[in-house]
């Protein structure tokens, strides 16, 4: 089954030391490209949670957000940003200084402002890296989840057109013989016209020679039948699931590829009209295409 690129996972675990919130977001893309929202204590940790990433994802623009908090079991103790509040209050002294006002430091402020305080995590970095991988790997697998439900859907829409082409080519299929006839009495009789005019009679054998020659250029058998070969082969994609994007994308330009030539070959209302559909249908099997991984 073909997973979507657009999705959503997210994975609350509570544990006696810590909980930590996963959160996953995608959208489509053409290569894998993941942005990290992590706390301090497990940047360092970014390597070995990328490669989890990337055995669940080949495509798409992910966002991953963690929120860590030590939990009733830790310490509960908090360090306080002793540099970072100097150099603000020695900013502000200075500030003051330069205007000619006196500045008296109001300390209880610097409760408030929440980038100076940290949470103090268990010291055990094993524990919680492993805890931190595990938590990741929940939110993974929903996320997939999401991914899989919605390629589901993309999957039976692109079924569903696909049915509706095929009915549409076999229709110009089943209308291009009568074409060619129509076409070749429409050429006998401007002929016959024209040498009547002259008082000349139409020579069978050139006139065959000529009837060939258009019958050549009337002739879409080859494209339907190659446009019959890559629908199939969308089917077969469908079905695989893996890797589906790029090649069902590339398999979608070579049926426009096709259609068109047949709309350049025939030049009839009917077949003009369904060479539109079909161009109609693929164009949004290929907007959906753009979502599939």
């Amino acid at each position: 089954m073909i997973r979507s690129m657009t999705g959503f996972g997210r994975c609350f675990l509570e544990e006696e030391q810590w909980t930590q919130v996963w959160e996953v977001r995608s959208v489509n893309g053409r290569h894998l490209d993941i942005r990290w929202r992590l706390p301090a204590e497990a940047r360092a940790l970014e390597p070995v949670l990328e490669k989890l990433v990337k055995s669940a994802a080949s495509r798409g623009r992910l966002e991953i957000s963690l929120y860590l908090q030590s939990g009733g079991g830790a310490s509960g103790e908090v360090s306080f940003n002793e540099n970072q509040a100097d150099a603000m209050l020695e900013a502000l002294q200075s500030l003051a200084a330069s205007r000619g006002d006196e500045f008296k430091p109001d300390y209880t402020r610097l409760l408030g402002l929440s980038f100076l305080w940290q949470e103090a995590l268990p010291e055990s970095d094993d524990a919680l890296h492993q805890s931190l991988e595990k938590g990741l790997v929940s939110a993974l697998d929903d996320w997939n989840e999401s991914r899989a439900a919605e390629g589901k859907a993309l999957e039976k829409d692109i079924l569903t057109r696909l049915l509706r082409i095929d009915e549409w080519a076999q229709r110009i299929r089943e209308r291009a013989p009568a074409i060619k006839e129509e076409r070749f009495a429409v050429v006998r009789e401007r002929l016959n016209e024209i040498l009547d005019r002259h008082g000349q009679e139409l020579d069978e054998g050139r006139f065959l020679q000529e009837i060939t020659l258009l019958a050549d250029k009337l002739d879409v058998s080859e494209e339907l039948t190659r446009l019959g070969v890559h629908l199939e082969r969308l089917r077969e994609v469908l079905a695989a699931g893996k890797d589906a994007g790029r090649k069902l994308d590339f398999t979608m330009q070579e049926c426009f590829r096709e259609i068109t030539t047949c709309g350049n070959k025939i030049q009839d209302v009917q077949v003009s009209r369904l060479v539109v559909d079909i161009k109609n249908e693929l164009e949004k099997c290929r907007e959906q295409v753009q979502n599939v991984e």
